[in-house]
């Protein structure tokens, strides 16, 4: 595979062979709670992906500098380093939306997708492929509380990005705007992804233990997880 046709690999992969949210199943908290209309859906991707590239970029620099013991601890502080500056600029130029995601945008911080990319990726790889990993995960990410919440606005409110698109006359599903109906479209989307990849011949089985680790590779005591 040649240096393009691998970045270019490395940039699609996250939007949908390991979609962070319906492939990885990581990130469900926002996703599922943020997802009522989609100008919060698509505020919250547009932020983690911008704290995706950044904190995978600065990760992938100092790689070599920070010590093994302490690399969590340094990533998350790295992580919530631009999450103030996510949180700042948001609460500067977009009120609405800062009161909209309220407490969910600093809690970026402890987001698995974003721990999870610069466990496994960033701390492996050049900048450059950090970028374009944090990219693709962001996008696959953004791109998912987007279809969700648009569903779910759609459905339960009969508008989109606050624009009616289902006539007054027409009864709305109020449950798509609760909690039960953020559930509903999680499972829904999932069983339709595991739909698609049988379809496809593309199925993976997915490990409980110590294979789907992310610290696998640096774990001192293997096995422990089974």
């Amino acid at each position: 595979m040649s240096a393009q046709q691998n970045k270019m690999s490395i940039l699609t992969n996250g939007i949908i062979k390991e979609n962070p949210v319906l492939r990885l199943v990581l990130g469900t908290c926002p996703t599922l709670a943020v997802t009522t209309a989609a100008f919060n859906g698509l505020g919250m991707g547009v932020a983690a992906t911008f704290v995706l590239i950044c904190s995978n970029m600065v990760v992938s620099a100092l790689r070599k500098v920070i010590p093994d013991k302490v690399r969590l601890p340094a990533y998350i502080t790295i992580i919530a380093a631009f999450v103030t500056i996510v949180q700042m600029l948001v609460k500067a130029y977009a009120q609405d939306l800062y009161s909209a995601l309220g407490v969910f945008l600093p809690l970026i911080v402890v987001n698995c997708v974003i721990l999870g990319r610069a466990e496994m990726f960033a701390s492996k790889h050049n900048v450059v492929e950090s970028a374009l990993d944090g990219l693709g995960m962001g996008i696959g990410f953004t791109l998912t509380l987007l279809l969700m919440s648009a569903i779910r606005e759609i459905l339960g409110a009969g508008t989109l990005f606050g624009m009616t698109v289902i006539p007054e006359s027409i009864d709305r599903i109020s449950i798509m705007t609760t909690p039960p109906g953020g559930f509903l479209t999680f499972g829904i989307l999932m069983a339709l992804v595991v739909y698609v990849e049988t379809k496809l011949g593309q199925s993976k089985k997915r490990a409980i233990g110590c294979e789907g680790c992310p610290s696998s590779g640096t774990c001192q005591s293997k096995g422990a997880c089974n």
